[in-house]
């Protein structure tokens, strides 16, 4: 029977109901860890938006340390499609995840007895008549509450008891267990990061840790940089839902946890913080993106150079060696867009130095003007780890600012790279500061252009030692740390470490890249008055308000080129849509073929950059002549769709969609990609099939219903009436790119980088919908680097277009631009429209209007191409349509 609650607020039921319990009141059940809570009092907001339950324990179990007596339920929407149910200590504060850092609604629990405080009712139902959930408490013993959908009486989340102890609350100090059950059949999850995966798709039975760790990204199923206790749940159909009704949760909190996942069940153990869930009621994985980036941050714009190609590695050996590579893709035609340093640079690893010998000021300074002549880039590495070195400012200055996070109340000492190092600590309000004096100066002497940031989990090539009888150091519970239930000390800053105000690190530590990308990112807006750029290795959930991010140290294999698919479309999920993968691999020696695969993959990453480790073989594009010739192919055409790439990019700043998507994200109903692993999207309708084994020449790749057009080849086409696999020819220089019918691109020209690329004139691709829908598609324009993207009053122009067939005698193609004086300054013109997925016609003559009025263009040639399947391409050229004015465009048809 289907629940119907819109119109009520609260209801409650009361049935006596203990059927957990024997007859002497006795779990049977031996080590219980917990025996979970019961309800002894509820209470209504007078508004009825929020519910309040107090908790009492059944009975007490020293497993992992005693429980807490008092609890505090607090359920509450705070906003038709967010659901938030906050579970802590009614008597003590404890701690959560500063707003600063996260800002959120505050709500404070109703404790004073009025007309809505009730005792001991069954099921309370809070509902909201603008929002399709519900959330329902059960004072059974133990009690329970759930989450589901009042449209299709779907529950999303479900703590019901079962008679195994493992499924109860258990809230101790530094143990809180809290488990849902799933519909194990329908369920597909996706995220809980970082770790590196073989499939996108959550496999059962397995424990997923959240602690941020240096353990290299080439490690399956090990945590790894970042912390994201963030999931998405699609559903397939239960015979009366249709599938891909989708819904994310969300537990916030930022201390150490392992979540099992069963399948028929997830369970969350985490080692302190509060429970703190969000429901995000979806119902589309599109809508889930833009409930969750409203809450935690809707990711950074990224400025149009990011977008461009980039190239680094571990062990170039001085500033010459650097300007030859720069000089090397030049040569070969290979567009470079930013050339990175890692750490070589530096005078002994140090911070803001540099290399005297190796690379020195004004060689240096020199060569930054040089790319910046040429419209190219300049980005380097920092560590956190700041060398204790008296002669050293930058340390100097850190001291005297009482910046560096302590333990025993003196700054904690760490080693990595330079030796010994404080680490600033970036919950301090003047940490930030220091870090961004820090960043001013070294930009006075060196004008980069972003920065890397690296090393942040926090990486210590050491263990301290635990306290003495810390439980901090170690706690009661172990998680799932390396895989081995390694001390969460290991190789990093010990969590009785103290950050300012007294929060520990046991507290904060997945927080810290959170913390040190938002001061970078402030610091860059400060310091260079344009965009920032940001990468950042560790992440937590909103870091991609601040940063980028790339998948850490991978290796240069087959299956890690593999990986990186599930990766970066976790990352999207995450609210972090600029990242990639170091292309041909980092650690290990590459191979010809390996990486000429991977440039074909890796140019239509969201952030695209080769990177390798010392020592390994060089292999920037030009190491091979096959590879370079792939690399001009792919990359040309990655150039072509920059104006796409960064409309994404506008859409994930204002909406939170990723760049790169699962192909559920268009085609959710198609159950068949749920389980796509091995392709992806860029934005809505641009399809990406690599190659991922070795001495393959084609791809079973799985195309959705409809028609499908090769990016490389408008002539080749995939067609299908019903979604399939299809087998694809891949001779080892091509990769299969295609574009869906009803998507409007608008393209630019091939150049070597993006400033050359800007300046050529634009092209639409008009992929029209045989099906009768309207073909739609937009583009974003601004100046690439003003640091609002898209804010109120900015130089800005916005152009949506649409195109449709009327009763198949003609073509319309129509524009609607918003703020469109920005791109009249900038004289941007359409030279060409090709319009794909017409069937054999032939073109009688077209109309052209102007918001000005009708008119015909004299001249323009008209062409009319077969195709070499079905369709035809028809192409009109010799345009010269201004792209920020609005225009009409009949064609007629025969």
């Amino acid at each position: 029977m289907r629940l119907k609650a819109a119109y009520f607020p609260l209801l409650c039921f009361y049935f006596p109901f203990a059927f957990l319990l024997s007859t002497n009141g006795e779990l049977e059940q031996e080590e219980t860890i917990g025996y979970g809570y019961t309800i002894t009092s509820t209470a209504v907001d007078p508004s009825g938006k929020s519910l309040n339950a107090f908790l009492q324990l059944i009975k007490n179990s020293s497993i992992y340390g005693p429980d807490i007596e008092n609890l505090n339920l607090l359920a509450s929407f705070e906003t038709k499609d967010r659901l938030r149910i906050r579970i802590t200590d009614a008597n003590h504060q404890r701690w959560e995840i500063p707003q600063d850092i996260i800002p959120r609604q505050s709500h404070h629990p109703h404790r004073s007895l009025s007309e809505n405080h009730q005792f001991l009712l069954e099921n309370c139902f809070l509902s909201n008549p603008m929002s399709d959930l519900i959330f329902t408490l059960y004072n059974t013993t133990p009690f329970g509450f759930s989450v589901s959908r009042n449209s299709t009486g779907d529950v999303l989340f479900d703590t019901s008891p079962l008679s195994d102890s493992g499924t109860f609350l258990v809230f101790k100090d530094q143990y809180i267990q809290l488990s849902s059950a799933l519909p194990v059949n329908r369920s597909s999850i996706y995220g809980l990061g970082e770790h590196t995966k073989s499939t996108f798709r959550l496999a059962h039975n397995q424990t997923l840790t959240l602690w941020n760790a240096d353990i290299a990204s080439a490690n399956l199923d090990l945590n790894l940089y970042g912390s994201h206790p963030f999931y998405l749940d699609v559903r397939s159909s239960d015979g009366e839902t249709p599938p891909g009704i989708t819904h994310g949760v969300l537990l916030l909190n930022s201390n150490g946890m392992d979540v099992f996942y069963a399948g028929e069940r997830i369970t969350y153990k985490a080692i302190g913080g509060v429970i703190d869930i969000y429901i995000f009621a979806g119902p589309s994985p599109v809508n889930v993106m833009e409930q969750y980036t409203e809450l935690v941050g809707r990711p950074a714009p990224m400025p149009y150079w990011s977008f461009g190609f980039h190239q680094c590695r571990y062990g170039y050996t001085d500033v010459y060696e650097v300007e030859a590579v720069v000089a090397n893709y030049s040569k070969a035609g290979i567009p470079l867009e930013a050339i990175w340093t890692d750490i070589d640079y530096m005078d002994g690893y140090k911070d803001f130095t540099l290399d005297p010998l190796n690379f020195p000021l004004q060689e240096m300074t020199t060569f930054v003007h040089t790319l910046h002549r040429d419209g190219q880039k300049y980005v380097l590495i920092l560590d956190p780890g700041i060398s204790v070195n008296n002669s050293y400012q930058t340390f100097i200055r850190g001291l005297e600012a009482d910046i560096f996070i302590k333990r025993d109340g003196v700054p904690y000492l760490g080693d990595v790279w330079p030796g010994p190092v404080y680490f600033p600590d970036f919950l301090h309000p003047n940490g930030s500061k220091y870090w961004a004096n820090e960043i001013r100066i070294f930009h006075n002497l060196l004008p980069f252009d972003g920065l890397w940031i690296d090393m942040n989990e926090l990486s210590n090539f050491n263990t301290s030692p635990p306290t003495p009888f810390s439980t901090l150091d170690n706690s009661p519970y172990k998680i799932n740390n390396s895989g081995t239930r390694e001390p969460i000390n290991k190789k990093t800053v010990p969590a009785t470490a103290v950050h300012y105000m007294g929060v520990t690190e046991y507290n904060a530590h997945n927080l810290y890249g959170f913390g040190e990308s938002k001061a970078t990112n402030g610091a860059l807006i400060e310091v260079i008055g344009k965009r920032p750029f940001v990468l950042s290795r560790s992440t937590f959930a909103g870091s991609g308000k601040y940063t980028a991010h790339w998948t850490g140290d991978n290796a240069a294999t087959w299956d890690d080129l593999a990986y990186s698919i599930p990766t970066i479309l976790n990352f999207g999920l995450f609210g972090i849509p600029m990242v990639g993968a170091d292309i041909c691999g980092f650690s290990g020696n590459t191979t010809e073929e390996l990486c000429r695969r991977w440039i074909q993959l890796g140019a239509f990453y969201p952030f695209a950059r080769d990177h390798t480790a010392k020592y390994t073989i060089h292999q920037e594009l030009y190491i091979w002549e096959s590879v370079a010739l792939s690399a001009k192919k792919v990359l040309g055409l990655r150039y072509r769709l920059l104006p796409y790439y960064y409309t994404l990019m506008y859409q994930a700043h204002t909406k939170g969609t990723p760049v790169a998507r699962p192909l559920f994200f268009t085609f959710p109903q198609d159950i068949e990609t749920h389980n796509i692993n091995s392709q992806f999207l860029v934005g809505k309708g641009v399809m990406v099939s690599p190659i991922l084994e070795s001495n393959a020449t084609s791809v079973n790749a799985y195309f959705p219903r409809g028609n499908w057009f090769n990016l490389f080849n408008y002539s080749r086409s995939v067609s299908v009436n019903s979604s399939s696999y299809v087998m694809l020819d891949a001779p080892l220089g091509d990769i299969n790119v295609h574009v869906y019918e009803g998507n409007i691109l608008a393209m630019q020209g091939e150049a070597i980088t993006t400033k050359a690329a800007r300046r050529t004139p634009f092209e639409l691709l008009v992929v029209l919908s045989n099906g009768g829908e309207n073909s739609s598609g937009e583009v974003f324009l601004d100046d690439g680097e003003e640091v609002e993207m898209g804010g109120e009053g900015g130089m800005w122009s916005l152009v949506r277009f649409q195109g449709r067939f009327i009763r198949r005698k003609a073509i319309i193609i129509e524009s609607e631009v918003v703020n469109g004086e920005y791109a009249l300054t900038q004289n941007w013109v359409i030279c060409k429209v090709t319009i794909l997925g017409v069937k054999n016609v032939s073109l009688k003559g077209y109309d052209l209007y102007s918001r000005m009025g009708m008119f015909k263009k004299l001249g323009v040639r008209k062409s009319l191409v077969k195709g070499e399947g079905e369709f035809v391409i028809v192409e009109i050229s010799g345009l010269s349509l201004l792209l920020g004015e609005e225009f009409k465009l009949e064609l007629k048809l025969n």
